[in-house]
């Protein structure tokens, strides 16, 4: 069991806990689809929550749904064999504090309850499994405030809720923390009207209120949400501790609008091929015009980023996609290099610089990737300083295109040959200043 899992735990006495999933709403706004299985940036709605979960040491679950859709999630539950019992609703017009009281022979002491159609980011539910009653975000930043259910707070409970509350200290996120105590007030309210809605619920029972702001959460209600979802899914994704200059500032803010396009039509794998022969056809562009060249080159180093964000946003992460992506890299830095010096250069002392530059390219990359053979560590995590050496190589692009681009390709050779050499240095004297013990 992972640490995480193991606090997760904690948090709960060390009791196994199950988390309970309202998914009895019809969709209308959606064309009448089951919301929780709508696919954003390649995946369900509903796969992330309860991947996520499951990684935080929440693996029982118990899926409410109307009759209307059992199918569908039964399909899904098979599919990716989660750990999940379905029941089913046959009055959904009783409100979805009765699609709740459904879970009350399902669940013991503590449980999680959530909504379907939200979207937890695993930084807001690595905190909110740890909260107690429901979850609230007095500063939100995803959501539509007019969409959004408010909270008015009093002595750190729940005074009032609702959708057109004008005076609220909170947004309810649709994460709960409860016990089984909650069915005696869902029992009280059906036994009065025959329905029952979970806003009453939770003001009846002045729930415990437990703040966690500014993390990612959203509730998806209409095909805007999706669109806004899915672009948050992206930008959510970057890799960030690794990234160097040019990343940070040039490449990312267009790979990641290229990614938010493609990510629910193309996979990780086939992205990483199509940058590989992109790659390619830059270095063999060096035979034609290399001005042209050196912009390929570049415009494949922004896609380069477009395979990681699309795994990350789809949750399709790999550690074969990783490998073989930094192996056609080296395959592409080398070729580009290669055929530019084979063009350009005819003197020995220049392809001996010309040869160094190579060399000290991949072994830019070989050093942080032995590192983590090593160490079992992201060097860049680990000895932050790292981030703050040049040379890396979105940085090392950058300058063979302009270099490229005013013609002085053996001034690019001399200035590759003592950049990447002398960050190299510089990471093994980090690596033993911090390692040497």
């Amino acid at each position: 069991m992972s640490k995480i899992s193991q606090e997760s735990l904690k948090a709960f006495g060390g009791e196994a806990v199950k988390a309970v999933i309202l998914a009895a709403g019809l969709g209308k706004r959606m064309g009448y689809k089951p919301k929780g299985l709508i696919k954003i940036a390649g995946r369900e709605i509903l796969y992330r929550t309860m991947k996520n979960l499951t990684e935080l040491g929440i693996s029982e679950f118990a899926v409410i749904t109307n009759a209307r859709y059992r199918e569908e999630y039964e399909g899904f539950i098979r599919k990716y064999g989660f750990n999940a019992e379905l029941i089913i609703n046959r009055h959904p017009e009783k409100g979805n504090g009765y699609t709740l009281y459904l879970a009350k022979s399902h669940v013991g002491g503590k449980f999680i309850l959530l909504m379907s159609d939200h979207i937890y980011g695993k930084d807001f539910l690595k905190r909110a499994v740890k909260g107690e009653g429901l979850v609230v975000d007095e500063t939100p930043e995803y959501t539509d405030l007019d969409e959004a259910t408010k909270v008015k707070i009093k002595d750190n409970r729940v005074e009032d809720i609702g959708k057109h509350l004008k005076d609220f200290d909170a947004i309810d996120t649709g994460f709960f923390v409860l016990t089984s105590e909650i069915f005696g007030i869902a029992d009280e309210i059906l036994s009065e009207k025959g329905k029952a809605e979970l806003s009453e619920i939770v003001k009846r029972a002045k729930l415990k209120v437990t703040p966690i702001n500014g993390f990612l959460w959203m509730d998806i209600d209409t095909p805007e949400d999706i669109k806004k979802a899915r672009m948050l899914m992206v930008r959510t994704s970057i890799k960030g501790a690794g990234d160097g200059f040019i990343s940070r500032h040039l490449n990312r803010k267009i790979s990641t609008r290229i990614s938010t396009l493609l990510v629910d039509h193309v996979t990780p794998n086939q992205m990483t091929v199509v940058t590989f022969l992109f790659g390619i056809l830059s270095a063999l562009m060096n035979f034609v015009s290399i001005p042209l060249a050196g912009i390929l080159y570049q415009i494949s180093s922004i896609f380069d980023g477009v395979d990681g964000e699309i795994a990350r946003a789809s949750m399709k992460t790999s550690r074969f996609g990783g490998y073989i992506d930094s192996i056609l890299d080296r395959y592409v830095d080398a070729a580009f290099l290669l055929i530019l010096a084979y063009v350009t250069i005819k003197e020995p002392l220049w392809w001996a610089i010309a040869v160094t530059a190579i060399f000290g390219s991949a072994m830019v990359s070989y050093s942080t990737e032995r590192y983590k053979a090593a160490y079992r560590e992201d060097i860049y995590r680990d000895i932050p300083a790292i981030r703050c050496l040049i040379g890396k190589r979105d940085e090392r692009i950058f300058l063979t295109m302009l270099f490229c681009l005013i013609g002085q390709t053996k001034a690019l050779f001399a200035l590759l040959a003592v950049l990447t050499n002398l960050r190299i240095a510089a990471t093994v004297w980090l690596v033993w200043r911090n390692k040497r013990n």
